[in-house]
């Protein structure tokens, strides 16, 4: 039998169901799967060990009366600690949040709860997830258990790290840019950002309100629909919560393709972010284990990846900004370098800047129809092998994101995009393939993962973690450029437009300001001037508590019919 602290879901499901195991021994044989890792991983910021062992000891008593809620009655589970839960400290990874305790639970985090599913403890991130791997905040990054010297990806860096390393049989990351799949390619594992507006964002910190997406990390597909069944649905609460139906996410797997149109984007991985040997021949090699699963596979293209980049990066670090802005103004050394070099950047950006990348987005994301028309599905590679930890700069990475990213794209556009291990390279790294859908075809995205997962199964591997193995220590990366290499105009600019903002910035941020003008000012520049009639699309919305308040019978306007507003209008 599997051991205990790798077990599916639907593994530890059957058998919880059948009584051979109770939701307290899974949960401790858990806790001591952590006990013994979690110095090596750092995946936890906080351990909610004496919760977890009384939600178990109630899911058993629950199901041992007959009132079994469902597959994840009795499951641990983490929570990227952006995720509110009452009570019990929600930080954001930051000093800022240190003593940030929520009064409510985030709805993703009620609905788990109501599943009966078992808060192990709120996991790792980047500080409100952006930036890096940082060394100067009150917790360490999480280490990826394929390599303990390797990055996770991020942000979801520690819910990726805990399921891979056996912590849990899921988490729940966030994703603005490819913070869920990320993570997941790099740390061997399944990681889906639903269609947006699918899963509500209520009491989640945010970072981007137009590109956040809520979404599960898992071992396997089936557990990924399994979560998203639980966690999807409309929420009045988030004001981008889309009231469409649920299907049966699980019951639609199948273990062949027949019939699927695949339109396979290779230009991403060929031509705009040029793959190494090990992710081009697994990318190969997984297109033809499709087309043998019965799909009709057929190259097509999108815009370079680096029209969605420029886009992203300016609403992305536009709104993560204001959602700083009083903290960064207040306190701005209680952050990270890694994030007072990032979000003030959006200093540099001006209004029409914003407003151009929001009409951007919404030119992009309609232009995926004739696609999405065309084909079921869309694949693309993900990520090569995890970078090692110390390869990433500890501030100044400006230099870097000249190069798009393979991810965001799908952020952009909105629709779901599923990651699945699709091979490992030779240095034993897990390696990544993306699975592309239309907007609320998640159904359709997962049955794909499903089908490519089964057909695959006997190479899949986990990382062999060994009991009181050395954590590499790691010298974090150091910044590149000095304050007499800025060009003076170029410095006299930055410290006017930080100014303005009522910023206070430390030398090192605004140098590191300064090295990422030219990049910022050019991302600006690419984006199109639009005609009249392009709307954003971050357009505005009557929220569904308002929409449902009644008429007032003492005025004769309000007898008026009102025009029915569309449900999702974020993409």
């Amino acid at each position: 039998m599997t051991e205990l602290h790798d077990m599916t879901i639907g593994e530890a499901d059957k058998l919880i169901l059948s009584r051979k195991l109770s939701p307290v021994e899974l949960t401790k044989a858990l806790l001591a799967q952590i006990e013994t890792f979690e110095t090596q991983i750092n995946a936890f910021i906080t351990p909610t060990f004496e919760l977890a062992l009384q939600q178990a000891r109630q899911a058993e008593k629950e199901i041992g009366s007959g009132r079994h809620r469902g597959p994840l009655h009795g499951i641990p589970f983490g929570l990227k600690d952006l995720y509110y839960t009452r009570g019990i400290l929600t930080s954001g990874h930051s000093k800022v949040g240190a003593r940030h305790v929520p009064s409510f639970d985030a709805t993703t985090t009620a609905k788990l709860y109501d599943a009966g599913a078992v808060l192990l403890g709120k996991l790792a991130t980047h500080e409100f997830a952006h930036g890096g791997p940082s060394f100067d905040l009150p917790w360490p990054p999480a280490r990826n258990p394929w390599n303990t010297a390797h990055f996770t990806g991020g942000s979801s860096s520690g819910s990726a790290a805990a399921v891979a390393a056996g912590f849990m049989p899921f988490a729940l990351g966030t994703d603005t840019g490819g913070s869920v799949r990320t993570p997941a390619s790099y740390c061997g594992i399944v990681g889906m950002k639903p269609t947006y507006g699918l899963v509500s964002r209520y009491g989640v910190i945010p970072n981007s309100f137009s590109l956040d997406h809520c979404g599960p990390l898992t071992r396997g597909v089936e557990d990924c629909a399994i979560v998203l069944q639980a966690i999807a649905g409309h929420d009045p609460k988030d004001p981008a919560s889309a009231n469409v139906g649920i299907p049966d996410y699980r019951g639609a797997l199948r273990r062949d393709l027949k019939g699927i149109r695949i339109g396979v984007l290779r230009h991403l991985w060929e031509e705009d972010l040029p793959a190494g040997r090990d992710l081009h021949q697994a990318m190969e090699d997984s297109l033809s284990v499709l087309s043998h699963l019965g799909a009709k596979l057929e190259t097509t293209h999108v815009k370079p990846a680096q029209d969605y980049y420029d886009a992203k990066i300016i609403i992305v670090e536009s709104e993560a900004l204001a959602v700083q802005q009083k903290d960064l103004r207040d306190r701005p050394a209680d952050y990270g370098a890694h994030y007072l070099g990032r979000a003030p950047v959006a200093c540099l950006f001006q209004s029409l800047d914003y407003v151009r990348a929001q009409r951007q987005r919404r030119k992009l994301a309609e232009e995926m129809s004739a696609l999405y028309e065309n084909y079921d599905l869309l694949v693309t590679a993900g990520m090569g092998p995890a970078p090692r930890l110390d390869a990433h700069r500890h501030i100044g990475f400006w230099d870097k994101w000249q190069n798009a990213s393979i991810t965001s794209v799908f952020n952009m556009t909105g629709g779901p995009a599923l990651m699945v291990c699709n091979g490992y390279a030779q240095s034993g790294l897990p390696l990544g393939m993306q699975i592309i859908g239309r907007p609320f075809d998640d159904a359709t995205v997962l049955r794909a993962g499903y089908a490519y997962e089964q057909a695959t199964i006997g190479q899949r591997r986990r990382p062999e973690l060994v009991p009181g193995a050395n954590r590499p220590d790691i010298a974090a990366g150091q910044h590149a450029s000095q304050p007499s290499a800025i060009d003076a105009d170029t410095r006299r600019l930055v410290e006017m437009l930080v100014a303005r903002a009522g910023f206070k910035l430390p030398e090192f941020a605004i140098v590191q300001l300064c090295e990422a003008a030219p990049y910022a000012f050019a991302m600006a520049r690419r984006i199109p001037v639009h005609e009249w009639e392009v709307e954003p699309a971050n357009v505005f919305m009557f929220s569904e508590l308002l929409r449902n308040l009644r008429p007032s019978t003492a005025s004769a306007v309000s007898e008026a019919p009102l025009a029915r507003p569309v449900e999702n209008s974020t993409v």
